[in-house]
């Protein structure tokens, strides 16, 4: 039953409010401090606030605090502030502050309902909005639903569909691959060559020739004219992967080719013109280069009209775990395996583990223990992880959180005991098929309710 908290100091409306909200559980308040306890305590969708609270009674000073108290704690609540006839401007200062709505004194029963009504529905929409962008952010091949990485991924969806250049900063093995490619596919270019080339891979004495391309007989062994990288991205992304390793003397040609948009290849005389949307990625500081002048401060500032700094791994908390039950998915597929999943204990090691080598670690260890398990359910031994007894992952002391990782847990501890049969599962716990499915429901255990 949805809970709705009724802040009043008036007796009288405090229990015409209780009959006026059937098929609620509520519960009341009479000042700021106790409003407060009640919203941390209960956590209702709605909540109805007098502004004339006590020790002031008179004035709405009091209530507008609380209101933005409230709003500090809890933003996604729904706040109705309740007014005096003659205080309209205080209400109006209330909706500017956050408030969802204002009625004003005397209460009507019907009114004052369907005003929570449609509160309490804005609030579940809104909820059920905010869960589907955490599962699926719109950056399509970017995984994870940490605070973080939907932050990134937002910021790169919005300078997708512009040519701006861009330089995706990060440790090794964070994905900006991944960010690169996935800023392409949403732009207008998307139609066109998505070309990388990592400028720490080849040869220094080669590099020059790879991007720009040459012409036949430019050098021993040019024995036709070659386009470049450059060339080959031709109305598409070029995208240039650790740029800081670039050699100083090749920065001057690649800075001139940024701001005229034309190259000559290597042993060519003529300039021919280019229209590529460029992107940058590396793992060094560029500005500590800048300073030691290993770097060209212009091409640093051409390169980064926009810079895009991808969290590591070991800052996305759970991300770890949707990464690795996806790649999990892959590796059953490309090595025709059948592991189900991961132990409680190897979710506990993964989430402990500081990751140094970020996803392209993750991705490492799980190929391993895909291959290697010889369980269902893949152990940190799998993983050569160990879990330490002693630390607790994901400290809270919200009891509310603790119960739902709790029952969390057990669910789907029970689910594997089950050998995934959900009449079995209800029964290990207790409860009955549809409360089990409920429970389901509740904390989002989408992978046990399809059996997946």
């Amino acid at each position: 039953m949805d809970k709705i908290l009724v802040v009043d100091d008036d007796l009288g409306i405090q229990k015409q409010l209780k009959w006026s909200f059937t098929g609620y559980d509520v519960v009341f308040a009479d000042d700021r401090a106790s409003a407060i306890t009640q919203l941390r305590r209960h956590e209702p969708k709605v909540i109805t606030l007098d502004l004339g609270l006590p020790p002031d009674p008179a004035n709405a000073t009091e209530g507008l605090a609380a209101l933005q108290e409230i709003l500090a704690l809890s933003p996604n609540t729904k706040v109705i502030v309740v007014t005096g006839n003659n205080d309209k401007l205080n209400a109006l200062k209330a909706i500017e502050l956050g408030a969802y709505d204002f009625y004003q004194k005397p209460i009507d029963s019907d009114t004052i309902q369907l005003l929570v009504s449609r509160a309490a529905q804005l609030y579940d929409l809104e909820k059920e909005i905010r869960h589907l962008s955490a599962v699926a952010p719109s950056m399509d091949r970017i995984i994870g639903n940490s605070e973080q990485i939907l932050a990134v991924s937002k910021k790169a969806e919005r300078i997708a569909q512009t040519d701006i250049s861009t330089l995706l900063l990060g440790e090794s093995g964070t994905g900006k691959e991944v960010f690169a490619r996935s800023i392409h596919e949403h732009s207008l270019r998307k139609n066109k060559a998505f070309v990388a080339i990592n400028c720490a891979s080849i040869p220094e004495n080669l590099l020059e020739s790879e991007l720009f391309g040459y012409e036949k007989g430019a050098f021993t062994g040019a024995n036709k004219t070659t386009p470049g990288k450059i060339e080959s991205a031709q109305g598409g992304t070029l995208f240039l992967d650790e740029i800081g390793d670039m050699p100083v003397g090749l920065q001057a040609k690649m800075l001139r080719f940024l701001q005229e948009r034309v190259i000559e290849r290597v042993g060519g005389r003529s300039e021919i013109p280019v229209d590529i949307r460029v992107i940058c990625a590396t793992h060094r500081d560029l500005s500590s280069m800048v300073s030691e002048e290993t770097f060209r401060e212009d091409l640093y500032y051409r390169i980064g009209e926009i810079n895009i700094l991808i969290p590591p791994l070991r800052d996305r908390g759970n991300d770890v775990i949707l990464l690795g039950k996806t790649f999990l998915n892959q590796y059953n597929e490309d090595f025709k395996t059948k592991v189900k999943g991961f132990s409680d204990s190897a979710v506990q090691a993964m989430l402990q583990h500081r990751w140094p080598g970020n996803i392209r670690e993750l991705q490492n260890k799980l190929k391993s223990a895909v291959i290697m398990t010889e369980t269902a359910y893949i152990q940190p031994d799998d993983l050569g992880l160990q879990v330490n007894e002693h630390q607790s992952v994901m400290p809270t002391l919200n009891l509310r959180e603790v119960r739902e990782e709790a029952e969390s847990r057990a669910i789907r501890h029970a689910f594997q005991v089950a050998e995934r049969n959900m009449s079995r599962t209800a029964e290990l716990l207790g409860v009955t098929r549809p409360t089990l499915y409920s429970l389901i429901d509740k904390y989002h255990l989408e992978d046990i309710k399809t059996g997946s």
